[in-house]
């Protein structure tokens, strides 16, 4: 998915305590901007068509 694409089930999913997405966004592009991007080379600033990816995972309960 594009990361323009995201939206608040994403945000809220994500479990920080996120209650938008635009604090959600604000938080990633923070993130990549201070601590990933520094001294790496990679390419700069996220953009609404940068590529995320997403995994869902579904606790399942097992009961013994």
């Amino acid at each position: 998915m594009n990361l323009g694409d995201a939206d608040l089930r994403l945000a809220v999913a994500e479990g920080e305590g996120f209650a938008s997405v635009a604090e959600w966004r604000a938080e990633h592009e923070r993130f990549w901007s201070e601590e990933v991007l520094p001294g790496t080379g990679l390419a700069g600033p996220l953009t609404d068509d940068t590529r995320v990816v997403v995994e869902w995972f579904r606790l399942v309960a097992v009961s013994g």
